[in-house]
């Protein structure tokens, strides 16, 4: 095994000294976009065809007409089964996709976890299969992001060129699993925030192209959602689509605080039995009144957007209900609201998945939902197609904070092109509203309440890959509390700073001296065993916790004009950062950070 390895390792630095004599950098990313779009590609077309397969054998025997209870066990047998793979298999938590690359960026130097590289796959096709209410997307980008990171690290790549390998390995993800090869770029740079530079827009096309050849190779090139007929879009309907804009706000933002306040609650609950059978119960009896929550939703969201809620009716517990306008309105408003529920309950019992499905299904569902009530109230017509398709635009704005990549992924998923009037009206006032409301969306809520949080803002960029204990300089000579004027004197004599924290036996803090302010006296012997450095301490008036983020650190600095702060943990002194060394850092990592 060991001479294996070793074989391995010196056939990898024979290739990678050739590709260094031979290949420039800008020539072998282009390479590896295309080989990173392929295999990204392919996850995409596993990770379908494995869900497809299981929910088939599960459900071939149901009817259309009649109470199916097995639907009631199966999400908790699934979520269950994701539960024993991690605990006893892969032996770590699997994340919930996009903010697992997010969080690889901002906080771990794009490395993400090679058990990513199928963890995310098998975990998402049990939740899904056996019919958690979550997507395969964030997965999927997941698997990608842990390929692109992983072949990167291998290659012995550059920071940023790790962080372009996991961006193009995310576009190449979403193009094959929506057959959107342009909306995935438009993703990547809006969600994912790759830096767009020339450099990098070459190698995102590319791995884009080639995971869309390679999801119509495997799956065909059928748009994902066939819509028979597009009515044409009306000027008379501009102010509904902005009415409806504002509905999906309301929506997007109960969307995000449900899904929010439900994993916080399933985290405060600390036995994982607990959460699988709170979480599996309750997804389970959702699921059995509302069939389709089952899984991602694409065929429900297929038949509501040629025209049939049958969906509301089939193999569930209405069916006789059906043909009831009322009974459709309730069952309408009723599929919406709990979607939420179903979402948050399947991460927190324990599943792994991704919210962008549950997204595209609250925009279908509100826009039915919004034409029916419409046409009821008024005795009108509109055709509720164009409603649901602007609908799930406005939702993706909303709950993911991405206009433009709702506004492409539903032109490009639909061949709606001749609704881009309205998709953009209802996508921005969406997200305009929400942005409001929800300053973080339901991506990066977590990073945010964990400071992690990655944004557009190069300087933030910076700060949020910088990390506070790096930082640290711990060569300070400390002076005891009861030490006198004679033994600081001596401490001075032996050291080049100019400030020593006064601390005790333990470490506790309770001050600093700083060499300026006993000038005065430090030349009078006189006064060395009578005077204490208990009375020529002063507090300082800020401190810096190790838990600080940086750009917390840099307020500090900047309110307090301080040169030097102690960093204390728990009333212990640890050492000081200075503004030197902080903006030294700053400047070293964002030259890094910006070369091209």
């Amino acid at each position: 095994m060991v001479h294996t390895k070793q074989k391995r390792l010196r056939w990898l630095n024979r290739f990678l000294k050739w590709r260094i004599r031979h290949v420039s950098n800008r020539n072998f990313i282009l390479v590896l976009s295309v080989v990173l779009g392929f295999a990204s590609g392919f996850a995409a077309v596993l990770i379908k065809n494995m869900v497809y397969l299981i929910r088939t054998f599960l459900t071939r025997g149901f009817s259309t007409s009649f109470d199916n209870y097995l639907l009631i066990i199966y999400p908790a047998i699934g979520i269950a089964s994701v539960l024993l793979l991690m605990n006893f298999v892969i032996k770590v938590r699997v994340g919930h996709g996009v903010p697992t690359v997010l969080h690889a960026i901002s906080s771990t130097k794009g490395l993400v976890r090679r058990h990513n590289l199928y963890s995310s796959i098998l975990t998402s096709t049990l939740t899904v299969g056996f019919g958690g209410s979550v997507g395969l997307e964030g997965p999927t980008v997941a698997t990608g992001g842990a390929i692109g990171s992983n072949l990167g690290q291998l290659l012995h790549l550059s920071y940023r060129q790790i962080i372009l390998l996991i961006g193009c390995a995310s576009a190449g993800a979403m193009s094959a699993i929506f057959k959107a090869p342009i909306a995935a770029i438009v993703f990547v740079l809006e969600v994912i925030m790759l830096d767009l530079t020339m450099s990098s827009l070459v190698p995102l096309l590319l791995s884009s192209t080639t995971a869309a050849l390679t999801s119509y190779w495997f799956l065909g090139q059928d748009v994902l959602y066939k819509v028979k007929d597009i009515p044409k879009f009306e000027m008379s309907h501009i102010l509904l689509f902005v009415v409806l804009g504002l509905f999906t706000a309301a929506v997007s933002v109960y969307y995000i605080r449900v899904i929010d306040w439900t994993g916080n609650w399933f985290d405060r609950v600390k036995s994982k039995m607990v959460k699988w059978l709170i979480g599996g119960t309750i997804l389970g009896l959702l699921v059995f009144l509302f069939p389709s929550l089952y899984g991602e939703g694409y065929e429900v969201i297929n038949s509501g957007l040629n025209r049939s809620i049958e969906f509301l009716f089939k193999e569930s517990p209405f069916f006789s209900f059906e043909g009831n306008l009322i009974a459709v309105i309730v069952l309408l408003f009723l599929l919406l609201f709990v979607k939420a529920i179903a979402t948050g309950v399947t991460f927190g019992a324990g599943g792994v998945g991704g919210i962008f499905a549950p997204s595209l299904f609250a925009g279908m569902t509100a826009g039915i939902l919004f034409t029916v009530v419409y046409n009821h109230l008024f005795h009108q017509h509109l055709p509720w197609t164009n409603f649901a398709l602007v609908g799930m635009a406005g939702m993706v704005a909303g709950i993911l904070h991405a206009p433009l990549t709702a506004i492409f992924l539903i032109a490009e998923i639909t061949m709606a092109y001749s609704l881009f009037l309205p998709l953009m009206i209802t996508a921005t006032i969406s997200y305009a509203v929400v942005k409001y409301f929800e300053p973080n969306s339901v991506y990066h809520i977590q990073l945010a309440r964990r400071k992690q949080l990655f944004t557009h803002d190069k300087d933030k960029v910076v700060l949020s890959l910088m990390r506070v204990d790096k930082l640290i300089e711990r060569n300070f000579t400390t002076i005891r509390l009861d030490a006198t004027l004679g033994d600081l004197v001596k401490a001075i004599s032996q050291t080049r700073r100019n400030i020593f924290p006064v601390v005790d036996d333990g470490m506790v803090f309770y001050g600093m001296v700083i060499l300026d302010d006993i000038r005065g006296i430090m030349f009078r012997p006189e006064l060395y065993e009578n005077t204490f450095v208990r009375n020529l301490m002063i507090k300082p008036d800020v401190t810096i916790d190790p838990d600080d983020t940086v750009e917390e650190v840099v307020k500090k600095f900047n309110l307090s004009g301080k040169f030097n702060i102690p960093v204390i943990k728990d009333d212990r002194y640890i050492g000081f950062i200075s503004r030197a060394r902080l903006f030294s850092s700053y400047r070293q990592l964002l030259k890094k950070w910006s070369e091209d």
